[in-house]
């Protein structure tokens, strides 16, 4: 069964730095693509990063800011998050497909299995 599970979410100062870790089972992680979303109150889910083993994306938003690394080993995807802005306040999700990223052109959609998703709030 197919399971993923995000941490590292929390209550950081605007300039500060976080580290989300999805914890992926049931599937071996060489052959699917992770993608980092996130989902503001009142806002549509979008797309933040992305990697496989022969892609990787990130939003302009986050560009020079997060980095996405994975652990095939641990079956661990991770997003670096420096820089935090009050904008990157959201539900942030880990999602997963098979093979590529693909720029993430088709949304969330194409990802077919979810974690619970972990909340980043960027307040002072």
């Amino acid at each position: 069964q197919v399971q993923l599970v995000e941490s590292g979410g929390g209550l950081v100062q605007p300039g500060g730095s976080l580290r989300l870790s999805c914890a992926a089972s049931g599937f071996t992680l060489d052959y699917y693509a992770i993608g980092w979303f996130r989902q503001a109150p009142g806002k549509e889910r979008e797309g933040v990063s992305c990697i496989s083993s022969s892609d990787t994306y990130d939003a302009d938003s986050v560009k020079g800011r997060f980095t996405i690394s994975r652990d095939n080993a641990k079956s661990t995807v991770y997003l670096r998050m420096n820089s935090l802005k009050p904008e990157d306040t959201a539900v942030y999700y880990c999602a997963a497909r098979p093979f590529l990223c693909s720029g993430l052109s088709a949304g969330p959609a194409d990802f077919g299995s979810w974690g619970q998703g972990t909340q980043v709030t960027v307040s002072s």
